[in-house]
């Protein structure tokens, strides 16, 4: 191999003038040897008595002129004859072999025969099995360690998008065979992978005074070199030692500088790892900056990685992650899910904690429910007091007043069985909740039928030899609320035995939140409940409805059908509200349709007879309820 170096001279007068001189890559060992030799020989306290000499052979990277050299070497001063003792016999301690493993190795399957050990200073030797028992000591360390350092290096920096550059030869090939693989496995791709051919590739600048200097250390047993470092030999005769990391800093004349800015220390266990990013100089073309290297951006936090089909796993597109799932670091291959009691926040990078939610008693929806429970309470109480006040009136003995005292009384409790549905969620709440309302409504219902078959019946009973006679009484209406009500109650009885509600927590249904609820345990009973009252409703609607127009007097039948047709579009409302909403507001959407149907009944049934009671009381007589009959 060749080197040429160029000079320029300017002359005032005369054009410029190219002068060029020629050296070889070796001539520059030669002159490193020769310089570490002198300096051994010259220090009295490195090896005294003892004077060191050294022959040189060119081995021109051929196979066979290096056998010849090698021979040259074993020989007499004189001759090519191995093995003969004729002439001034060269004293030889050991041999220096070249920079290409091959020349290594031809050099050594000659002089294993006379036990002579082999300097390298080059790249290691891949002995196989053909080349075991070799004598080799190498002048530096092993290079997978330097492929370590190179992957620490990438990593440190965050390379993950880089082009490979070999040389054709048996040292290129190995390190793509290590290095490649190495590179994959965390997740460092290649833009391309080039092979160049072996006379081309770029001569390192490094000083190899300062190695020969070891070198002979070494050979000599030294526990150290003269920088005071400790250095020795693995089991395979490789240099156990480290190595800098250097920043060179080019300069606009062409000069350069070698700064060491870290080390990969290969004598710790651990394979220590330095580097001061402070003292690196970029090169001005990255605007003295830390070069980025990547296929594509990182993805940030909040986002994940998705690998594009026909492109290296380097390259990668950033999606969102899907609703419910974060990413708290940069380029995560997939996002995930926060704990039970925490939610992603809005920019999904970070969970935070869920707020525990029910329908509390201070809260303002639950005071404005709890004011309008008890109001209604209040209003069907004074009602209740105003039909106990005129209890003799013909308003109010009209259309059987047990049962007007029965279905007031039941419409008293139904708004204050609200309060169950308010608080924390216990034990007992919320076992009886969803019953109580069941029974005390179904009580209510069932006394509005009883009215209308009342009303139809004493209507059918006026007809001449008709046989209704023995059914209309007190007996009747008393035996459909009874019976309506006891199978609602049964229906509650066996929910309780077979799933009754419990206390709950939900932390699904609602992304922020942890809702403490009433679990209703068997969804089918309490459809059962709600569709029994239904069923119940519906009859009465249509009793009252073809009783609206029969004549009596004071018939509240068309009241009955106006309050049948609000309380059944209110629970059919119910149903679709109630399943598209959830947590607290699930349980105000009960609260709201209980009210709402009580103060329906109240006030299509009652409000007329008020009326009557407090506003028109002349027309609170049996004259006028004649009239109206008539």
């Amino acid at each position: 191999m060749r080197a040429e170096l160029t000079s320029f001279k300017h002359h005032p007068n005369e054009a410029v003038i190219e002068e060029s001189v020629v050296l070889t890559k070796n001539y520059q060992h030669v002159l490193a040897l020769a310089f570490a030799v002198k300096q051994i020989n010259e220090n009295s306290h490195l090896l005294p008595n003892v004077t060191f000499g050294f022959h040189i052979y060119d081995t021109t990277f051929n196979t066979k002129q290096t056998y010849h050299a090698t021979l040259k070497l074993l020989s007499t001063s004189r001759r090519l004859i191995p093995n003969y003792r004729c002439d001034t016999w060269n004293n030889l301690v050991a041999v220096i072999g070249g920079l290409e493993s091959e020349t290594s190795l031809h050099i050594a399957t000659i002089i294993r025969i006379y036990n002579i050990p082999q300097v390298t200073y080059g790249s290691a030797p891949d002995m196989s099995d053909e080349f075991m028992g070799l004598s080799f000591y190498q002048m530096v360390p092993n290079e997978n360690f330097q492929y370590t350092g190179i992957l620490k290096l990438l990593l440190h920096f965050r390379w993950t998008w880089v082009g490979i550059i070999t040389v054709e030869d048996d040292n290129g090939e190995r390190f793509e065979q290590t290095m490649l693989p190495m590179l994959w496995k965390n997740g460092i791709c290649f833009d391309f992978i080039k092979k160049i051919p072996q006379m081309t590739y770029f001569n390192d600048y490094f000083n190899l005074a300062q190695l020969m200097w070891k070198t002979f250390d070494i050979v000599m047993e030294s526990k150290a070199n003269t920088a005071g470092d400790k250095i020795s030999f693995d089991h395979n005769g490789a240099l156990e030692a480290g190595f800098d990391i250097v920043n060179w800093i080019t300069f606009p004349n062409q000069s350069f500088l070698r700064v060491k800015v870290g080390k990969v220390n290969l004598q710790t266990p651990v394979k220590e790892f330095t580097i001061n990013e402070s003292t690196i100089t970029w090169h001005i073309g990255f605007n003295q900056t830390l070069p980025i290297s990547v296929c594509t951006d990182s993805c940030h936090s909040g986002y994940h990685k998705k690998r594009i089909e026909g492109v290296p796993f380097c390259c990668h597109d950033c999606i969102p992650c899907p609703e419910g799932k974060i990413s708290n670091q940069k380029d995560m291959n997939d996002c995930f899910w926060c704990p039970e009691d925490r939610h992603p926040n809005e920019d999904q990078d970070f969970c935070t904690p869920k707020v525990v939610s029910f329908l509390a008693f201070e809260e303002p929806l639950g005071i404005s429910l709890v004011t309008g429970a008890l109001s209604c309470s209040l209003i069907i109480a004074l009602v209740l007091v105003a039909f106990m006040k005129y209890h003799d009136t013909p308003i109010v003995k009209a259309n059987n007043r047990n049962l007007t005292y029965l279905l007031l009384l039941s419409l008293l409790l139904c708004p204050l069985c609200v309060l169950l549905f308010i608080g924390r969620p216990w034990i007992l709440g919320c076992l009886f909740r969803q019953t109580a309302f069941g029974i005390i409504f179904s009580m209510a219902v069932s006394s509005v039928l009883a009215k209308s078959v009342t009303v139809v019946l004493a209507f059918m009973a006026t007809k001449p030899g008709s046989k209704m006679r023995k059914w209309v009484g007190k007996r009747l209406a008393s035996s459909i609320v009874l019976s309506c009500s006891l199978m609602q109650a049964g229906i509650c009885a066996i929910w309780l035995a077979t799933s009754p509600p419990f206390p709950d927590v939900d932390m699904h249904s609602v992304t922020e939140e942890i809702i403490l609820e009433c679990n209703e345990g068997s969804v089918r009973m309490f459809y059962c409940v709600l569709g029994y009252l239904g069923f119940l409703a519906i009859v009465s609607f249509t009793v009252a409805f073809f009783a609206r127009k029969l004549p009596d007097s004071f018939n509240e039948a068309k009241f009955i059908t106006f309050s049948m047709l609000i309380f059944c579009s209110v629970w059919l409302s119910f149903v679709p509200t109630y399943l598209s909403t959830k947590g607290k507001y699930m349980v105000a959407v009960e609260i709201f349709s209980i009210l709402s149907s009580s103060f329906g009944l109240l006030g299509c049934i009652f409000f007329p007879k008020c009326y009557i009671i407090v506003l028109r009381p002349e027309l609170n007589n049996r004259e006028q309820l004649l009239r109206k009959k008539n």
